[in-house]
């Protein structure tokens, strides 16, 4: 009778460098003392167990890298958190446009009357119009300004010397503008090839303006491959048209793409749908046969109706074949394109638009054509910093908890962060229930940063369209206001002891870049300030003995925030940390400046 054969025992937990040495020269002695009994360290037995455990250990650290970059709680490495997000419904706009409002003047000749200019030569500047700063910096007039709104200010320019009678008058009138410039690149496509996926070249690209073929079909940007409808703003023919120049109209679009963005790259994800398997099938649905599909059945099922799905086919859309592609999108030329109040002076490449323009005198048209100017009255500002890590997995966690509706806090930052960039960002979102409201009403306090990454109010362009963009997914009951939220600089004085062999300038000036460092980081609003935060940097310093003091003072003056708060009133109970009301965000302006020490 065989004796039943015995199998070595290992242990599988054993994962770092010496626990795995250990493992295996007990192995080597369990099962092999016969044959190998040298083990001191200079022997050729502790070069290969040493060998043997080197790899495991790197294997064991690999395995653990792999394991933490698959879940988005241990992941540390940016474009995977962005993988991850992708899986769970985040779109991510790493290249964020400038958005603001400017105020252009023109001078438009007197009518014959005298008593107001002449309606004739009050031109329309027209979207797409080339606007730059003093520096170079490039914007886009975002939407088209008409001159003859009877909500423009006008006012009299110049009049004749020896009657006083007008001869010319300046009509001021404000329009929205987007940073960038526009650019095209066209791809050529060969045969059809299902869920095709391009690369577009260019750096800081912030949107896709269009994408037409050789044929002159039009493929649209979409959210999702599923999502055949889209809204495009029409020109208004109404009698409402001063008001509301464009009106919203649903659109079925076959032709679609989803934009996919990388740390770097941008890329047209298109569907695989193909023009044979399109023409089979009938473009749009019978709405009867969405809600009433019941042939013959005894019962009726809920059916739930999604407005945004009635092409009748799963392909995803129609992928190009045998074509070129002309892409059109904007890119920003400069990687900060926050600009200062009375930056954006150039009009570069103007485009007009006149009632009846063969009408017009060439001498007048081109006075009121030479005169156009452009400035902008107040900062125009976007989110021009990438989020952190922790701010990255925040946002991830909020866009697949929202599911395109807002209803609790959440929701709200998570919609307020993923609007487009086009119409602009916002760098800290805080909601607050209203306390003095009888209704739902929400306190949206919103704060954005200047050209210097330097926090400072939200200007009125991006609220407005933050509003409108919240619209889509808010509750009925909910209301919402948009406000600013307050600035608090802060300036940090630190006392502390050194080693006795140290230079104390030298401490001084590693203790101060070890806090300025930290601090470059922007707070949450409503965020308290950790004071016992600042003990644990400077004791991590090896120079360091202790740290005795540590005391926190609000900064103020001509370049810090006018927003004034009782610090030591503001102060915890055990001392540790600052409370921020809700609408205060906390900022270290100047950490260079603002922090400052005694070593001892």
């Amino acid at each position: 009778m065989s004796s039943k054969k015995q199998y070595p025992l290992i242990n599988y937990t054993s994962r770092d460098f010496n626990s795995i040495r250990s493992d295996l020269i007990d192995y080597a002695k369990r099962y092999y003392p016969n044959t190998f009994q040298d083990f001191s360290e200079s022997g050729f037995g502790s070069l290969m167990v040493d060998t043997t455990a080197y790899i495991g250990d790197i294997l064991s650290f690999y395995l653990d890298y792999s394991v933490n970059e698959s879940f988005l709680d241990t992941a540390i490495e940016y474009e995977n958190i962005l993988k991850l997000g992708r899986q769970m419904g985040y779109r991510y706009q790493p290249s964020a446009a400038s958005f603001g409002e400017s105020t252009f003047y023109v001078i438009v000749p007197a009518s014959s009357t005298q008593v107001g200019p002449d309606a004739n030569y009050i031109p329309r500047l027209r979207r797409g119009s080339a606007l730059s700063t003093v520096d170079g910096i490039g914007f886009t007039l975002n939407e088209d300004i008409n001159f003859a709104n009877p909500n423009n200010e006008i006012v009299v320019a110049d009049v004749n010397s020896t009657t006083g009678a007008p001869i010319s008058f300046a009509i001021k009138a404000k329009g929205q503008v987007i940073s960038g410039q526009t650019d095209r690149q066209e791809l050529t496509i060969g045969d059809f090839q299902k869920f095709r996926r391009l690369r577009l070249t260019g750096d800081n690209i912030t949107e896709i303006i269009s994408v037409v073929d050789t044929e002159g079909n039009e493929y649209y940007e979409v959210d999702f491959l599923s999502q055949d409808t889209i809204y495009k703003a029409a020109l208004n023919q109404e009698s409402t048209k001063d008001l509301t120049q464009n009106v919203l109209r649903p659109f079925v679009v076959p032709r679609r793409f989803v934009v996919e963005r990388t740390e770097t790259d941008v890329f047209l994800q298109f569907g695989y749908g193909s023009e044979t398997t399109n023409k089979t099938i009938e473009s749009l649905v019978d709405p009867s046969t969405v809600v009433m599909q019941i042939h013959g059945k005894d019962y009726v099922s809920d059916a739930s109706v999604d407005p945004t799905n009635f092409l009748k086919t799963d392909k995803f859309g129609v992928a190009p074949a045998n074509t070129t592609l002309t892409v059109l999108y904007r890119v920003n030329a400069a990687e900060n394109t926050n600009i200062a109040a009375n930056s954006l002076i150039n009009v570069d490449s103007p485009k007009w638009d006149f009632e009846n323009l063969s009408s017009l005198s060439a001498d007048s048209l081109g006075t009121v054509l030479g005169s156009l100017e452009v400035t902008n009255e107040e900062p125009i500002i976007g989110d021009v910093t990438l989020p952190t890590v922790e701010e990255l997995k925040t946002r991830i966690y909020n866009v697949f908890s929202s599911q395109n509706r807002a209803v609790t806090s959440a929701d709200y930052q998570s919609l307020c962060y993923s609007m487009p960039p086009q119409f602009g960002a916002v760098k800290r979102v805080n909601i607050v229930r209203d306390p003095s409201s009888f209704k739902r009403n929400l306190n949206i306090y919103v704060i954005s940063e200047n050209d210097e990454g330097k926090l400072m109010a939200t200007n009125s362009a991006i609220k407005q369209n933050l509003k409108q963009w919240l619209n889509q997914g808010r509750m009925i009951s909910d209301t919402i206001d948009i406000l600013d939220a307050k600035i608090v600089n802060l300036g940090i004085e630190f006392t502390a002891i050194a080693i006795t062999e140290a230079n104390k300038f030298d401490v001084l000036n590693d203790a101060i870049t070890q806090l300025a460092t930290f601090y470059e980081r922007q707070y949450e609003i409503g965020e308290s300030f950790s004071v016992t935060q600042i003990f644990n940097l400077l004791n991590k310093l090896p120079t360091l003995v202790d740290v005795t003091s540590v005391k926190v003072v609000q900064k103020t003056g001509a370049t810090y925030s006018t927003e004034l708060m009782d610090i030591d009133k503001s102060f915890s109970a055990d001392g540790r940390y600052i409370n921020a009301p809700k609408n205060v965000i906390f900022e270290v302006k100047y950490p260079d400046i603002d922090i400052k020490g005694t070593i001892k």
